[in-house]
């Protein structure tokens, strides 16, 4: 916790915490990009089979309108419009006559050749490319698990590494691979390839993350902590309103996965100029490093007498116990061998599943809510944005514990509101489904400062790393409970909403509030506040209670 009296040392929250802020924002506003892009890039258009007498320009009738044609060709489906996967095997003409309606389903078939698509919209989309309608329709929500099991995979590999190779160069890595991965894309031959190359681009979006919300918590002081989270989730929030405008102006898949992939190319160069987490360097036995970024951070802010005040002597007086931390191996086994952190983890391993679960379950199937997806998406961005800048004030009277366990209860029963609402009442579907939309912001900004309070350095990004993938299993299977709702229509909205509100009361039961407290750097801090209580043996053998 002495890291806190350095950090002031070096000037406290400056110009620097504002640069560094404005950097990490870039690639922030894009991320929410290639998370929510299949909502556009994969929109299933209207579409029906295609046939020869009204798709085969020489044998088409002259003396007949598209309409009458239409009804000869393709029969009604349940909605009694042209059915979107079948089609007549012989034209059925006597459908011409009002008085007939003598067809069976005997003398329908598949689609054989190909699909018709409804360009109006979207000019190409991946599912006109590869035909995922009908009897592949399933291959749609397979590619956008796919996808999570790519942040889920990353999030889990990079939490690990994070230790070794630091939090600056993962960055820049990983904002080199969305670029190059994701433009790749529209390069791919097949759907297949076009799904391999997703999962490398989720693999290193998942590196991004991680490193966003770390690098500016840590180099934050308690009282901005909040704060300084917030801004990055409201930015969140307006990339998702920004695709929703991007994608409106880009009709063509291929277009707009350029449009979002090219700029993380840039953000690798950026990011270079980022300090090293100085808190790292100290927990893993650089002192010599950290003391230099911290003089490069208080002469941007300004602090002429940090050249005095910050000399190695007094870091490594004021990070005794930083030190002796340094020393002590740390691994993910850490995270369930101390009660207290045993506790916290497998609390928020919970959580952290049932929120991605049900989020993405809700954001990734737009077309279900309503046709205009662009208006939907901007009214979930603004929503999500409304709730993200009312979290600090929420903090203010209800602390971090209230606030997430309160938010995701309520979003879990907006959405389950949402399926028993009868499909007529449209209007009222979507404004639960923008309600959740807002109370998912809330949790998720929430949850990003809340578990960062709980572990200490050497295991911050371990956990971050555990807990985020995790939260991707959770996310890889909200698209694939969709995929029931054709044989049980019921079993997504209830798995949605049931199981967020039940992890909102465990971690009621079993999390502490973090309100005020500074971040812990090490395994002992945990014992130092209200909030923190275990025993812990010290490398010298004494017993901290």
């Amino acid at each position: 916790m002495a890291f806190e009296e350095l950090l002031e040392r070096a000037g406290g929250v400056g110009l620097f915490q504002a640069l560094q802020v404005a950097t990490l924002l870039l690639p922030a506003i894009f991320t929410p990009f290639h998370l929510l892009l299949e909502n556009f890039s994969a929109a299933v258009p209207d579409h029906r089979c295609w046939t020869h007498i009204l798709d085969n320009g020489s044998e088409i009738p002259a003396n007949l309108t598209h309409e009458a044609l239409l009804a000869v060709s393709i029969p009604l489906g349940p909605d009694q419009r042209p059915h979107p996967c079948r089609r007549f095997r012989q034209p059925q003409w006597q459908l011409l006559d009002p008085n007939t309606a003598n067809w069976s389903e005997a003398a329908t078939e598949p689609c054989e050749e190909r699909w018709v698509y409804d360009h109006s919209t979207f000019t190409a989309t991946v599912v006109t490319k590869w035909d995922l309608v009908c009897d592949s329709q399933g291959l749609k929500p397979m590619g956008q698990s796919i996808y999570m099991a790519g942040i889920l995979t990353g999030s889990f590999i990079w939490g690990l590494l994070s230790y070794r190779l630091g939090r600056k160069p993962m960055l820049s890595w990983c904002c080199l691979q969305v670029a190059v991965a994701g433009a790749g894309t529209t390069f791919a031959p097949s759907f297949l390839i076009y799904c391999g190359l997703r999962f490398l681009s989720a693999f290193g979006l998942a590196g991004i993350n991680l490193v966003l919300s770390t690098l500016m918590a840590e180099w934050t002081t308690t009282c901005r902590r909040a704060v300084t989270m917030a801004i990055l989730g409201c930015t969140y929030s307006m990339g998702q309103m920004v695709l929703a405008g991007l994608a409106f102006i880009l009709r063509d898949w291929r277009d707009l996965q350029l449009a979002v992939s090219v700029p993380f190319l840039a953000f690798s160069l950026v990011s270079w100029w980022l300090p090293e987490s100085a808190r790292w360097l100290i927990v893993t036995g650089r002192p010599e490093r950290a003391l230099q970024e911290l003089k490069k951070v208080a002469r941007i802010n300004g602090h002429k007498e940090a050249r005095k005040t910050l000399t190695i002597e007094v870091l490594m007086s004021s990070m005794k116990e930083e030190a002796v931390s340094a020393r002590v191996h740390t691994s993910v086994l850490d995270l369930i061998r101390m009660p207290a952190l045993r506790r916290r983890t497998c609390t928020l391993l919970v959580v952290n599943f049932s929120v991605q679960l049900s989020y993405y379950g809700l954001v990734l199937d737009l077309q279900s809510l309503g046709r205009d997806i662009f208006l939907l998406q901007s009214l979930f961005g603004a929503m999500d944005f409304l709730g993200r800048a009312t979290t600090v004030l929420l903090f203010r009277f209800f602390g971090r514990r209230m606030t997430q366990a309160g938010s995701l209860s309520l979003a879990g029963f907006c959405i389950l509101a949402n399926g028993l609402m009868p499909q007529d009442l449209q209007s009222w579907r979507v404004a639960l489904a923008v309600l959740g939309k807002g109370c998912f912001g809330i949790s998720l900004t929430c949850l990003s400062i809340y578990r960062t309070e709980l572990f200490p350095t050497p295991l911050r990004m371990t956990a971050e790393g555990l807990l985020q993938s995790v939260g991707r299993l959770g996310a890889m299977m909200g698209p694939l409970i969709r995929m029931a709702r054709q044989a049980l229509p019921l079993l997504p909205p209830l798995s949605y909403g049931i199981i967020p509100v039940a992890s909102s009361l465990v971690l009621l039961l079993f999390l502490p509030e973090t309100q005020d407290l500074p971040l812990p750097d090490t395994l002992w801090d945990l014992q130092g506040g209200k909030a923190y209580h275990s025993t812990v043996t010290t490398p010298q053998g004494a017993v901290i209670v």
